[in-house]
């Protein structure tokens, strides 16, 4: 299995309509006179981690696999990312701070070779969750049930946050990158 060509264009792709996401959040609290930080700090129950969290989360679920499936440490400054998540109730940061962990994200994946994560496939990965539980399984398992999952697990729930909060994002905006796929002429008008 090719798993950098799996991984690494729809991590971009979604990361990329994530910061799409904000900017339109954005827009929208200004026009309307209000602070967008404020939406950082926003939830759909109360039992779950804010906006703050999601954008830092998905940041973190997008870079995790370049080094485990690469067989290398993640990287204490990545950790740290992940860190700022589980506490983004006490410091939810800025829009503009996570806008800036989204480009740093698309900047790693996209300074990767088209064949970075490849051998990684067959590697045995243990993944040591903060609670104790560890799972044992290849890199090619772990990519499909851990690594995208998680990635759009949390993409979506930013997602949803926004949208049940009032910020205009349809479908489109998900998955904006079909775009590129459309067959001339199929598009519907009006």
């Amino acid at each position: 299995m090719q798993l950098t060509r799996l991984l690494v264009p729809a991590f971009m792709q979604t990361l990329k309509s994530v910061s799409t996401w904000l900017d339109k959040a954005a827009t929208r609290e200004q026009e309307q006179g209000a602070d967008a930080d404020a939406l950082l700090c926003l939830r759909l129950a109360p039992d779950m981690f804010p906006l703050a969290a999601q954008v830092r989360f998905v940041c973190f679920q997008a870079q995790e696999p370049l080094y485990r499936l690469r067989g290398e440490a993640v990287p204490q400054a990545l950790l740290d990312v992940r860190q700022e998540g589980w506490k983004s109730n006490e410091a939810p940061g800025t829009f503009a701070q996570a806008q800036a962990r989204i480009a740093d994200a698309i900047v790693l994946l996209q300074g990767l070779a088209p064949d970075a994560l490849d051998a990684g496939a067959e590697l045995q990965i243990a993944l040591e969750l903060p609670n104790g539980i560890v799972f044992d399984m290849t890199g090619e398992q772990y990519a499909r049930d851990w690594a995208l999952p998680q990635f759009y697990f949390h993409a979506v729930t930013a997602y949803a946050i926004l949208r049940h909060h009032g910020v205009p994002l349809g479908k489109p905006e998900y998955v904006s990158h079909m775009f590129a796929y459309i067959r001339p002429g199929t598009l519907p008008q009006g």
